[in-house]
């Protein structure tokens, strides 16, 4: 009997009797899982949806439940606070923020569909309370709705695509709002006769004459065999758990110590690569440390251990993360004044490595060589007091002169601070979610979504908070779809 495992389909002529019946069989619960099950199943298919966990939740349970949504003239609470957000500039900004590894396709599809993905969110039950929040956050600590969630008021992407917020977060007080929006998915699911199987390992998928027509899932320690007339849809999450596949794929993100995520251990992509399909972007991951928050603490300067600057600190938090994690020597610091200082917050995990009543006491501190830090900021200040950074672009009102001393260096270093992150290569696909193979040819009976899939959020550099839950929920319920049609 040929062994089951990722790496090779099982044949379905050596399936002896088939556990499981369905039309589309569903691997992962998250979001993208459960928004492939709901669509298939509105399209008339027997769905089952497999969870290697005991219930749902996935990456998706593990954050703030804020989706990435826009175009179109704006959503009824983009316009409601003045700001129109066309499709052009949606798109644009969705392709800047893609950068090299950009699928346009996408980019563009989501873009002219946002606007009807936002309706169909509600329409599942997902609640928005309508207001917008001004202002540079992580999360919203309330219940409010929109938020700036990227680098879309920051150069260079406000010189190319009109900037607007579109971080739309679910009605929920506090942080963690992904729990609820899961649960809300859930719910759907079920009331739309989705059969959930939990403490079910996906282990195999099974292979007929060049199609996959089942998957083989582990329950109770015993291989379960599951027959898929019209599909299988993977919805498993990254490989930021996977020690050998990072060193293999993304090594340098062994440079930090808080990956986040939820038994995100490449199966899935293990198992498209194994029945033909492509990984691609693998090395691309995202991190951050919330330096943002206090919200003055955006209002300083970033240098690396040679005091200089490498980024417009105005734009998102994880965009400034990751090109700090580009920087020579561990660590980088953040300079700030007594005007913009407050304590961090305990978990960042930041220090206090250098103060001085001018910009040289703090180089020396810093036993960086005279005229490098003093010299980066006197340059700096000079001509933020005229509104201008003509190196980076940073913008007012968060470009100011760092002069009220005494002032400050916090460390953030990579080994020791709070840099989360979770990984955003995957499987390649289609804009109907097909799982293709190096040839761009799809690979029959096999669909996939979310962090198993190279999707909108692809670069590093360029993330918005929002677009991973905006991608696995549409492009979920592009694979419910295209799946349940056979």
């Amino acid at each position: 009997m040929t062994e089951i495992s990722l790496h090779k389909p099982f044949p379905a002529s050596e399936v002896k009797a088939w556990d499981y019946t369905c039309d589309v069989a569903v691997i992962g619960f998250g979001a993208a899982g459960a928004c492939a099950a709901i669509e298939a199943a509105d399209a008339g298919a027997k769905v089952i949806l497999f969870e290697r966990n005991s219930g749902s939740g996935g990456a998706s349970g593990l954050s703030g439940g804020e989706i990435y949504i826009g175009g179109g003239g704006g959503t009824e609470v983009q316009r409601a606070a003045g700001f129109e957000d066309s499709t052009e500039d949606f798109a644009k900004y969705l392709k800047m923020a893609g950068g090299p590894c950009a699928d346009e396709a996408k980019c563009d599809l989501y873009a002219a569909e946002a606007l009807n993905h936002f309706a169909w969110l509600k329409s599942q039950g997902v609640p928005y309370r309508g207001n917008y929040l001004p202002g540079k956050h992580i999360e919203p600590t309330d219940d409010s709705t929109l938020i700036w969630s990227g680098s879309e008021a920051a150069a260079p992407f406000c010189d190319q695509a009109k900037p607007a917020p579109r971080g739309h977060v679910i009605q929920h007080m506090g942080w963690g709002g992904g729990r609820p929006l899961v649960d809300i998915l859930e719910a759907s699911a079920r009331a739309k006769g989705v059969d959930v199987v939990v403490d079910a390992r996906a282990v195999a998928l099974v292979e007929q004459r060049g199609r996959i027509v089942g998957a083989v899932v582990r329950i109770d320690n015993i291989n379960r065999f599951v027959k898929a007339d019209k599909g299988v849809v993977l919805a498993t999450g990254g490989f930021v758990f996977n020690d050998e596949m990072r060193r293999k794929y993304c090594p340098e993100s062994f440079k930090l110590n808080d990956p986040i995520g939820d038994k995100d251990d490449g199966s899935g992509i293990m198992l498209g690569l194994a029945a033909g399909g492509e990984a691609i972007h693998m090395e691309q991951f995202f991190t951050t440390c919330p330096w943002t928050m206090p919200e003055s603490h955006a209002n300083g300067v970033f240098v690396n251990v040679m005091g200089q600057r490498f980024i417009n600190e105005d734009c998102y938090h994880g965009r400034v993360s990751r090109c700090a994690v580009d920087q020579p020597g561990g660590k980088v610091y953040l300079l700030l004044d007594n005007a913009n200082f407050v304590q961090p917050m305990d978990f960042a995990r930041m220090s206090i490595a250098g103060t001085g009543d001018t910009w040289e006491e703090v180089e020396a501190e810093l036993e960086m060589p005279a005229g490098t830090l003093s010299t980066t900021m006197a340059f700096y200040n000079a001509h933020a007091r005229e509104g201008r950074d003509p190196l980076f672009g940073k913008r007012e009102p968060i470009l100011k002169a760092l002069d009220q001393g005494p002032f400050i260096a916090l460390e953030l270093n990579f080994d020791s601070s709070y840099f989360s992150f979770f990984t955003l290569g995957g499987l390649r696909t289609s804009t109907k979610a097909e799982v293709l193979d190096r040839a761009g040819h799809p690979v029959p009976g096999l669909y996939a979504a979310g962090r198993c899939t190279s999707g909108l959020p692809a670069w590093g550099h360029g993330y918005s908070s929002g677009m991973s839950l905006a991608d696995c929920t549409f492009f979920g319920r592009q694979a419910g779809r295209t799946a349940a049609r056979g």
